[in-house]
């Protein structure tokens, strides 16, 4: 565990800095409000790790890291606005603590603040530009044009969550200076880990109470947001065999690429195993 709280305290560290460098002040607050309030990091793990599964030195990947944790906190501030989630962490969400407006613009700031760290890699940029692109359309898509199927379900999940891994996997490998099949197995080893993240967080919505969660429970009902769980007839038990399957599928992906056993892949394959049976 120290191994991996080392590379994520690099990405801690960087987050720190990008956030006492904002201007305003009172735009830095709120970002710190929202990216130092905790969070599993799972996806600048996967960053770095990646980066050091093809080879590449740690310190390459920690800008990239930081930038995809920045994006992914952007979109929850705005999750949680959609929902009207009071608490994210275990503490107030970003509009209940400021407001919705300042929680926008926390959101607009932090978006701001990674693509600063992408700027001086062309093929970072598109990485993300693309993630974004699906993130977007997975959002639209839950709001407006809700699965009725599990097979549309799971190209919400991809385009929602999954997207977001992609990226992570990606940008590491491309840190690493890793080839395009390389690059390319990586990203769909990380979208599965992805989809099966979402999965089990459908399952723990459903299962888990809010103290447990650190947010709110039962939200996907309330909200009638359409997980695995509300728009099939599929038990907890089942989704999770799903969530298995994803799972299966990404370190199949990841197996395919010839890499030298080292920390960094036995990390990245226990991630795939983590994240169908994490309790939060």
């Amino acid at each position: 565990m120290e191994y991996l709280e080392r590379r994520v305290g690099l990405v801690n560290d960087r987050l720190e800095a990008v956030i006492e460098a904002a201007d305003p002040d009172a735009l830095g607050d709120q970002l710190g409000h929202v990216v130092l309030a905790g969070g599993k990091r799972v996806r600048p793990a996967v960053t770095i790790l990646s980066c050091e599964a093809v080879g590449g030195d740690r310190e390459q990947a920690v800008d990239f890291a930081a930038g995809i944790e920045l994006v992914h906190n952007a979109s929850l501030v705005i999750d949680d606005i959609i929902d009207r989630s009071d608490t994210r962490r275990g503490t107030p969400s970003a509009w209940a603590e400021y407001g919705y407006g300042p929680a926008i613009i926390a959101s607009d700031g932090l978006l701001g603040e990674a693509f600063a760290l992408f700027a001086d890699n062309d093929r970072a940029m598109e990485i993300v530009a693309d993630a974004m692109v699906e993130l977007g359309e997975g959002e639209g898509t839950e709001l407006a044009a809700k699965p009725t199927t599990e097979a549309e379900y799971m190209t919400l999940a991809r385009r929602k969550t999954g997207a977001l891994f992609r990226a992570s996997a990606e940008l590491g490998a491309v840190a690493g200076e890793a080839d395009a099949e390389t690059v390319d197995a990586f990203g769909e080893y990380a979208e599965r880990v992805g989809v099966a993240f979402q999965i089990r967080d459908d399952v723990l919505d459903a299962t888990a109470s809010t103290a447990d969660l650190g947010k709110p429970a039962g939200q996907d009902e309330t909200m009638d947001r359409p997980s695995l769980i509300q728009i099939t007839d599929l038990t907890p038990e089942e989704a999770d065999q799903r969530a298995r399957k994803q799972s299966d599928l990404a370190l199949e992906a990841l197996d395919g690429v010839d890499l030298p056993e080292t920390d960094a892949v036995a990390y990245l394959r226990d991630l795939a195993e983590f994240v169908v049976v994490r309790e939060r």
